[in-house]
């Protein structure tokens, strides 16, 4: 995968906590730990549109669809 550099400002804090995860979870840099909690972050956004997408399922579309139809071939 092509990387492109970016410069960011953070709080010592957070910077505090990339490098202790970093260390206990084996990372092979800043980079690395940032790329982990960005997919994450990801996944959150996409299971978050996925559920909504899931609940604007209509129930009532599943009895219009099989109304007197059967799998039978004509």
């Amino acid at each position: 995968m092509q990387a492109e550099k970016i410069s960011i400002s953070l709080p010592l804090s957070l910077l505090q906590f990339i490098e202790t995860y970093k260390n206990t979870k084996g990372c092979k840099s800043p980079s690395q730990v940032i790329e982990v909690a960005l997919e994450l972050l990801r996944n959150q956004e996409l299971e978050s549109a996925y559920r909504q997408a899931s609940s604007e399922i209509d129930t009532a579309w599943d009895l219009t669809i099989a109304d007197g139809l059967t799998d039978e071939t004509w």
